[in-house]
């Protein structure tokens, strides 16, 4: 198998599990974050399938989804117990951050080897969105382990990068 074989059956995984995420979650806005997060994963998918079969991977778009993640932790300013309804997905959160962290891992491995700029330009775009995928699911795990501490900051001003 080769490395575009496994950058796409690694999406597929990915996204097949942030699908499920989806369809588990009862809150309308986290439903949202992963619904778009699986999106991603599609495009990303589509992105390395047309990089094998034409070498150039096409054009990727910036990712709507940390503007919800934002927006959605916004709406959750004020809610009396904002975590209790996510908690039961907890370790489904911690597996997503793995398997987050085990993309970006791979994607930094595969433009360690490239040396094609067109490559290297659409690689280095999907290993940003992966960055940011894991910063958000972080994010999310955070909030729903400490809410109060989380809630604490002006504006979620402690949402970090990784």
């Amino acid at each position: 198998m080769d490395v575009f074989e496994i950058a796409m059956e690694k999406e597929q995984e990915v996204k097949a599990y942030y699908e499920k995420l989806a369809a588990e979650t009862s809150h309308p806005g986290v439903k949202n974050i992963f619904t778009l997060l699986a999106a991603d994963e599609q495009k990303h998918y589509e992105a390395v399938q047309s990089l094998k079969k034409e070498s150039n991977g096409g054009v990727l778009t910036d990712s709507p989804a940390l503007e919800a993640a934002q927006k959605v932790f916004g709406e959750f300013y004020g809610d009396a117990d904002p975590a209790s309804h996510l908690k039961k997905s907890l370790d489904s959160y911690h597996h997503a951050l793995v398997v987050e962290a085990e993309s970006v891992k791979f994607y930094e491995n595969v433009l360690g080897t490239v040396k094609e700029e067109s490559l290297k330009k659409v690689l280095s775009t999907i290993l940003a969105q992966e960055k940011e995928h894991y910063n958000i699911v972080e994010n999310l795990y955070d909030y729903v382990l400490k809410p109060e501490y989380f809630l604490a900051w002006a504006e979620f001003s402690n949402l970090r990068s990784l």
